[in-house]
């Protein structure tokens, strides 16, 4: 079991070096860098090559792309993401209340997407080819069809302009936290549970439904085990433990839906800054904040893998025998 988890941290390390490499690759293709950037918006035209050179040489980009990045790899695994090229303040200072305020957003949604998730896909996958089945199916296959963006434009313009209920905009003052006004995040986490929830609903539906049809389900109907009894001892944990990756994959998929809807809420997330990071060519920043979304995702698979290790002896076996073959 050991040598199983070695295995996926060694993979999951070599997948955020991948991506290191992936995003210094493209920063250093892009036709502009910091420095022409920083020149630009002091206006007075076109910087010189001097110009140019003087700043670059301030800012360390004129020495060997090789070295750069390896600098900041060393860094970054002591700790220290660097100096961000535009502000001159600590990447990690920057970071921390944008990182906050992302995670907040997240941990709500997660909250609130895994107990409904597998509770509207036990509920359709109990009861397949009913009404109930068909109303929850057909939902989520609606809401899978429509971007994300969509019904958060639909939700705006209902909800916050035309019933007035909850604000249009997520706004926050400086350094506030998003508990401070709860009600800033209540359309960013429905707009993120609309379009999140309904691939693992199908999904953990159609793994009651395989689990309804066994044999030892309907043994356990013939003595007498129905209703919730049946539901919460055999049919549950079977269901939801195969549910167990995709679930994960809804997770990770936040991070690309917490940036469109926080840009869409004007929500004080980590999205709208490394938005601003990329269009200053701030290589610390963005370079750090990409492998640390990296590193969330590839934390959640880890957790999901182990966790269908705990639920699943068949999977555990398997993971046992590969690593002694």
């Amino acid at each position: 079991m050991l040598g199983y988890l070695a295995r996926r941290v060694g993979g999951g390390l070599g997948v955020l070096l991948a991506v290191a490499l992936v995003v210094f690759g493209l920063f250093e293709s892009l036709d502009s860098d910091a420095a022409t950037v920083k020149l630009s918006r002091t206006g007075g035209g076109d910087p010189t090559p001097e110009q140019l050179a003087a700043v670059r040489a301030e800012l360390g980009l004129d020495r060997p792309a090789p070295v750069r990045f390896v600098e900041w790899l060393t860094g970054f695994v002591r700790g220290d993401f660097g100096t961000s090229l535009i502000s001159g303040r600590p990447v990690e200072e920057v970071l921390l209340g944008r990182v906050a305020n992302s995670a907040t957003l997240a941990a709500v949604t997660v909250a609130l997407l895994i107990p409904l998730a597998v509770a509207f896909g036990l509920l359709a996958g109990a009861r397949a080819g009913s009404r109930t089945d068909r109303l929850i199916s057909t939902a989520a296959l609606a809401a899978e069809s429509v971007p994300p963006f969509v019904f958060g434009v639909l939700l705006v313009a209902t909800v916050s302009l035309s019933l007035r209920l909850l604000p249009a905009v997520s706004l926050l003052p400086t350094g506030a936290s998003p508990w401070s006004r709860p009600e800033i995040l209540a359309l960013p986490v429905l707009c993120l549970l609309i379009g999140l929830s309904p691939h693992p609903v199908r999904l953990v539906r159609a793994q009651t439904a395989e689990v309804m049809a066994r044999p030892h389900i309907r043994t356990a109907r013939l003595n007498g085990i129905r209703g919730p009894g049946l539901m919460l001892r055999h049919v549950a944990p079977n269901a939801v433990s195969a549910s167990i990756q995709p679930l994960a994959g809804s997770v990770v998929g936040l991070i690309g839906g917490i940036a469109v809807v926080e840009t869409l809420f004007s929500y004080p997330g980590l999205s709208q800054e490394v938005l601003r990071a990329i269009e200053a060519r701030d290589f610390p920043f963005v370079q750090s904040a990409a492998v640390l979304m990296a590193a969330v995702g590839i934390g959640v698979y880890l957790i999901a893998d182990l966790l269908t290790l705990l639920v699943s002896p068949k999977v555990r076996h398997l993971a046992v025998t590969g690593e002694s073959s």
